[in-house]
């Protein structure tokens, strides 16, 4: 079972076939493993929500093979741990799309929505893919702030809102306010190795998180 997106009018199709080194990976791998997702990863989460996450791309193991963002790797503990402590996750993560987590007003959509390989889209596989960002932004409506997780998320997410690079320098907690009144949080990725490294620990997980609660009480001031 895998999960349905919130945002389904700006989904890319489930065989896109825009960037051919992305989609020659994804066939090698739904011949390798049939029962993979392998297809361009939905946003996930609350279509009403006021909270953007912008994610790099799906990891192999984890959203590639389960077909929800964050599923299944070691990201997404830290991620949704971080998320349930702040009232922005309900129910009990289990690593599978069938579980009973639940976002509550927040969305996660990733800046490229296929697997790339050793996680690393080529800057043409970014510009292809941002149209898609660029329409699922759209469809949220709503939020007005969005937290970027590593440099690439940043760098689409400030061009997709209308802002400035290099003027909007990314570093992690830094916070950029967009043309549009959005306002950008970043924050090192959660991935296993800036965990592993200490470049990111729990506790500056959550302040990113606890700073874009903030932001939502200044804005609706």
């Amino acid at each position: 079972m895998f999960a349905p997106s919130p945002l389904p009018n700006s989904e890319p199709p489930h065989d896109c076939p825009r960037c051919p080194r992305l989609v020659a990976f994804r066939e090698a791998l739904r011949i390798e493993y049939p029962g993979w997702w392998n297809a361009p990863v939905n946003a996930f989460g609350d279509p009403d929500a006021w909270l953007g996450i912008i994610g790099l791309a799906p990891g192999k193991h984890g959203a590639n093979r389960t077909g929800r963002p964050f599923t299944g790797d070691h990201a997404g503990m830290l991620l949704f741990e971080t998320l349930a402590k702040f009232g922005m996750a309900s129910g009990i993560y289990e690593a599978r799309p069938d579980d009973t987590l639940r976002l509550e007003g927040v969305c996660i959509i990733n800046a490229v929505k296929c697997l790339p390989p050793e996680n690393k889209p080529t800057p043409e596989e970014i510009r292809t893919c941002r149209p898609f960002l660029e329409g699922q932004i759209a469809d949220l409506g709503p939020p007005r702030v969005f937290v970027a997780l590593g440099q690439i998320a940043h760098q689409s997410a400030v061009k997709v809102l209308g802002g400035k690079l290099p003027k909007a320098k990314f570093g992690h907690l830094a916070e950029h306010r967009m043309p549009g009144g959005q306002v950008l949080i970043d924050s090192y990725h959660c991935s296993r190795y800036n965990q592993n490294t200490g470049r990111l620990t729990p506790a500056m997980f959550e302040a990113v998180f606890a700073r874009a609660l903030a932001v939502r009480r200044e804005l609706a001031a």
